[in-house]
């Protein structure tokens, strides 16, 4: 029960990293407070944690709003008390192809997604986590453009190599008030944005020096390691939990 008593925030719960890492986190004893844009499988995922036992709320939008990072926030303050970690996890991919040939609002909505949306929610979240004493925030990057760069994916990779470089700044401003932040690098994970085809799948897993993609539940616990107090002495960091990727280049 390594988060008894504790409140996790966690956005792109809907489904995929984000559902296994609250499913897991409130299996420890979290509160965990849900963001996605589907509101139908937020309330399906709350219902099921309390169904076993657990404490979840949630609220619907969309991470480059704004105001939606401090909704997340202002419910885990008032349903639960404080919060005490936050994962920003939504990301997207985006229209994959040349950047010549890329348009601008292509670029903007991935941008938007991956890095906007992390700078919005530590605005908001660490003023909450230092009302809390201190807490953890954490970030989902990527391989894709730090240990390597794929065709048609420059817009992905810059934006979460910069959310490298966000997780490092506020892990200098911020380690003295006790407030940890790093940022968690997964392999190829079989999700929703993983697709179905079969072809791909073969590819991706030949990436990997394990030969294989993660299962979401395998990247969760690494994001429940780096929230944890087991990480207490972690910050700054960009774990890569990504099967070998970065190793394998046969």
């Amino acid at each position: 029960m390594r988060f008894a008593g504790k409140t996790i925030l966690i956005t792109g719960a809907s489904s995929g990293i984000g559902a296994a890492t609250a499913r897991l986190a409130a299996a420890e004893g979290a509160a965990v407070v849900l963001g996605a844009r589907r509101a139908e499988r937020l309330e399906a995922l709350a219902r099921e944690i309390e169904g076993e036992g657990g404490r979840a709320a949630w609220v619907a939008g969309d991470v480059t709003d704004p105001g939606f990072a401090g909704e997340l926030v202002a419910l885990a303050e008032e349903r639960f008390g404080a919060l005490h970690g936050a994962f920003n996890n939504a990301g997207m991919v985006g229209e994959m192809g040349p950047v010549e040939e890329m348009t601008e609002a292509n670029w903007r909505a991935v941008m938007a997604t991956n890095l906007d949306a992390a700078f919005h929610g530590a605005k908001t979240q660490i003023p909450a986590l230092r009302r809390a004493g201190g807490g953890a925030l954490l970030f989902t990057a990527s391989f894709v453009g730090t240990s390597s760069g794929l065709p048609g994916m420059a817009a992905y990779g810059a934006a979460k190599a910069g959310v490298i470089g966000l997780a490092k700044g506020l892990a200098a401003e911020h380690g003295a008030e006790g407030i940890r932040v790093n940022a968690l690098l997964p392999g190829g994970t079989l999700t929703e944005m993983a697709g179905d085809d079969p072809a791909f799948i073969d590819f991706a897993k030949g990436l990997h020096a394990m030969k294989r993609l993660a299962e979401p539940e395998e990247i969760a616990r690494a994001a429940l390691f780096l929230l944890s107090e087991e990480a207490s002495f972690v910050t700054g960091a960009a774990l890569l939990a990504d099967g070998g990727n970065a190793v394998s280049k046969v």
